[in-house]
């Protein structure tokens, strides 16, 4: 039984995309409905936010000190001290149904982005992106309804990826150095008991640890794609783990509010804040986002 806490009581509708800055000591989310980056202080507690225009589905970091974001229908590079914006690409711009979603920078330098549909009931339109510095974009697969869940292998050799409904996990093998992902296959099927697979973060030893965002749970899967622990939050919306701390070894773990469940709500009041525990593993720095 895990010890859980939590880290920060913020109460957001969207926590999500939390991210270890290994540089700074800081830790990084979004509130993607509160057009918000933020950032906790790992040592000293300083908080900090940015407001962006509109959604932010997710960012990354730069290997210049700007964080790579995922507006609501654009990729910008953001400065943080300047709070400068540079425009990266440009994403289904054509398709007012979907917004950028979960995203990762990857072993290659480049951001990887998954959009979503976000009318219900949902449809299959979304997909998922490569993106580059110099504004390449392509295609890895679409006939996605919400894109989810990157993450990838110790050796950077698997890339995962998640659809949160009907609510699966699949594997890539993956290139880590020219960004190809070839023999798509399915790692496991989840659904709502289980867990419908949300946002997600790999430890050192090669498991995938999975936000199950419909039954408050973080579920540890392995390699094989067998489910080796179910961890049970205190919330009930769980939206996306990620190992932070100088040792990596504290999982921190962002949720959501669903403000039109009032009895969900009731029954668990901090939704919307950020937890952590020691699982007894320790996770990966993060990828940066090679700028030139």
């Amino acid at each position: 039984m895990h010890e859980i806490s939590c880290l920060l009581d913020v109460r957001q509708t969207l926590a999500e995309g939390p991210l270890w800055d290994d540089r700074t000591g800081r830790l990084l989310w979004c509130d993607i409905a509160g057009q918000a980056i933020h950032s906790y202080d790992w040592e000293s507690g300083e908080r900090q936010s940015w407001q962006f225009p509109d959604a932010v589905g997710s960012f990354g970091l730069c290997d210049n000190g700007c964080f790579v974001v995922a507006r609501r229908k654009c990729v910008v590079l953001f400065d943080p001290v300047s709070g400068e914006e540079t425009l990266v690409a440009e994403i289904e711009t054509d398709n007012s149904r979907t917004r950028n979603n979960d995203g990762k920078v990857g072993p290659d330098g480049a951001f990887y982005l998954g959009t979503m549909d976000d009318v219900t009931p949902r449809q299959p339109i979304a997909a998922l992106y490569r993106v580059t510095a110099d504004g390449s974009v392509s295609k890895i697969t679409d006939s996605l309804t919400v894109s989810n869940g990157l993450a990838w292998s110790p050796d950077g050799r698997r890339l995962y990826h998640a659809e949160t409904r009907p609510g699966f996990i699949d594997v890539w093998d993956f290139d880590p150095l020219s960004g190809a992902a070839s023999n798509r296959r399915r790692l496991i099927d989840l659904n709502e008991t289980i867990g419908l697979p949300d946002g997600a973060t790999i430890d050192a030893e090669g498991n995938y640890w999975s936000a199950g965002v419909s039954a408050g749970v973080v579920n540890c899967i392995s390699p094989e794609g067998r489910i080796i622990e179910t961890v049970e939050m205190p919330v009930r919306t769980p939206t996306m783990p990620c190992f932070c701390g100088p040792d990596l070894d504290t999982l921190v773990v962002t949720s959501l509010q669903r403000k039109n469940e009032p009895e969900l709500m009731a029954r668990y009041p901090m939704s919307g804040s950020l937890f952590a525990f020691k699982p007894g593993v320790r996770g990966l720095p993060p990828y940066r986002f090679r700028t030139e």
